[in-house]
C-alpha cells in the first residue's frame, strides 16, 4: 500500500515506515503529524485518486528537525583574481510514516 501526499509545496510517493525528508514543519521531536493532502492512494483493491481519496489521512512521527547538507555557490572571473562562495542550507524536518487511513 502507498499513497501520494501533497506538503510543503511538493509531492510524495509513501508508504508505511518510510522516512522522508520535507520542508519544515512546526514540532518537536517525536511529535504526532497528520497530513491530509492524500492525492491518491493504491492498495490491493486498486488505485484511487481525486475524489476517491477526500477523507483519507496519512500519519507520521517527527524523527528530527535540522538543516540539510550546504549547497555552495562559486562565482569567479578569469584572469581578474575574483572568487565568490556563498551558500545555503534548507530547514528540513524528518518523518517517519506510521499510518496510512485510507477512508
Amino acid at each position: 500500500m502507498y499513497a501520494v501526499i501533497l506538503t510543503g509545496g511538493k509531492q510524495y510517493k509513501i508508504s508505511v515506515d518510510d522516512e522522508i525528508f520535507i520542508e519544515k514543519l512546526e514540532g518537536e521531536d517525536g511529535q504526532d503529524v497528520t497530513f491530509d493532502r492524500v492525492l491518491a492512494v493504491a492498495d490491493d483493491s486498486g488505485m484511487r485518486a481525486g475524489e476517491g481519496v477526500a477523507k483519507a489521512t496519512v500519519s507520521g512521527q517527527i524523527v528530527k528537525q535540522g538543516k540539510n547538507k550546504k549547497i555552495d555557490i562559486m562565482k569567479y572571473k578569469a584572469k581578474k583574481g575574483f572568487r565568490r562562495k556563498t551558500g545555503h542550507r534548507q530547514p528540513y524536518t524528518k518523518v517517519r510514516i506510521t499510518a496510512i487511513n485510507a477512508g
